[in-house]
């Protein structure tokens, strides 16, 4: 069995994660907007439970949680449900970057289809946004910033904290992707000024097809962000659709236990790093890596194994490691990254460079002995 080494595309799920949602499943029948019997009632009470769990991880208020399917859903309706206030306030001017994941980056194009005017924002080569590139791209008209916390193909931690207290003076909405970050940059998530934010439970070892919208309230009221759905008043009217309890509360038990072990995980997750930087750096292989590593989250690395292609690395390695070239959303495309891309690589570098990424619970000894396998067969494809 290969270890894996792809937690930035999904982590696999928490054992005590998987046995909330299997009590839920077989012994919590009801739907949790039910309000005619106890079943109904059982059921909001293990949603609105998940809901505090979540706050408590954030540092937020409850009834700032929204539950919807993913990050993907959640960064649509920030952005999006933004269309109506929009219009009415006449502020059309959006910002974002180019390497924000493709939930982001395509929702924002096709609101400039929409007439909408959007700025998106390159990275400096070391893989960050430049703080002053996005503020000099303000204007009196503008609408939402969006930029991402932790960008998934390469780790590098983005500016939010400076940018956050900029548009907060500037009452500009702000909305954050903090999909990557999530149960990791804990402290940096609970400072954070922002507007909306979202992310996926499956990142965070929690259940798949589930995530939350934040929207935080100023003044008391919540951001002017409407449903881009109908079929309910769900989730206050911002989410229709039945809630699935069980995913919602393996949710919230994956944000309860990443707070409780947040000092110990991120002493795991930094010894694994060292690991394999070690290992990459006495393998006898040129190798750069892509961004500025002081800038980067513990759980992930981006490195070119100069003249070793990711693709036929990857494909050799398969009984070893599994390991990725880029986000998950864009793996059939065999095109080079546009992250890497953005960040002003070239293409021969981009095609031999690979994502690694780990959690807490990856195995030390069996990293060793595999992610050494890797190595070897990577000096044996060098060109």
């Amino acid at each position: 069995m290969s270890i894996y080494l792809d937690y930035n595309a999904s982590a696999p799920i928490d054992p005590v994660v998987l046995e909330v949602m299997i009590d839920v499943y077989k012994n919590h029948i009801g739907n949790a907007d039910s309000r005619t019997h106890e079943f109904g009632d059982r059921a909001r009470t293990i949603v609105e439970t998940a809901r505090k769990q979540v706050a408590s991880l954030l540092g937020i208020n409850a009834a700032e949680v929204f539950f919807t399917s993913g990050a993907t859903e959640s960064n649509n309706i920030a952005i999006q449900g933004l269309e109506a206030y929009a219009l009415e306030k006449g502020k059309n001017h959006i910002i974002t970057s180019s390497i924000e994941h493709k939930a982001v980056l395509e929702t924002v194009k096709a609101m400039g289809r929409r007439g909408f005017e959007v700025d998106i924002i390159d990275p400096e080569p070391s893989g960050c946004i430049d703080v002053n590139a996005v503020l000099q791209k303000l204007k009196s008209n503008t609408l939402l910033v969006s930029i991402m916390h932790v960008n998934n193909e390469t780790g590098m931690i983005q500016p939010v904290l400076e940018l956050g207290e900029d548009l907060h003076a500037r009452n500009i909405l702000f909305h954050v992707d903090a999909t990557q970050s999530c149960g990791k940059l804990i402290d940096e998530l609970r400072s954070l000024k922002y507007d909306m934010l979202s992310f996926s439970a499956h990142k965070l070892c929690g259940p798949q097809g589930v995530g939350v919208l934040v929207l935080r309230k100023k003044n008391y009221k919540l951001p002017p962000v409407r449903s881009i759905m109908y079929g309910g008043q769900q989730e206050h009217g911002i989410r229709p659709g039945t809630i699935p309890v069980a995913l919602v509360a393996g949710c919230g038990k994956a944000c309860e236990i990443a707070e409780i072990h947040a000092d110990d995980n991120r002493k795991k997750l930094a010894k694994v790093k060292a690991t394999i930087t070690d290992m990459i750096s006495t393998s006898g292989i040129e190798y750069s890596y892509n961004g500025n590593q002081e800038r980067c989250l513990d759980n992930t690395i981006n490195v070119c194994l100069h003249g070793v292609s990711s693709e036929a690395l990857m494909i050799s390695t398969k009984k070893y490691c599994g390991i990725s070239n880029g986000s998950a959303c864009t793996s059939k495309s065999y095109s080079p990254s546009y992250v890497l891309t953005a960040m002003g690589l070239s293409d021969e570098r981009i095609d031999n460079s690979i994502r690694i990424s780990w959690g807490p619970e990856t195995d030390l000894e069996q990293l060793r002995i595999d992610f050494k396998e890797l190595l070897l067969v990577a000096k044996k494809l060098v060109q």
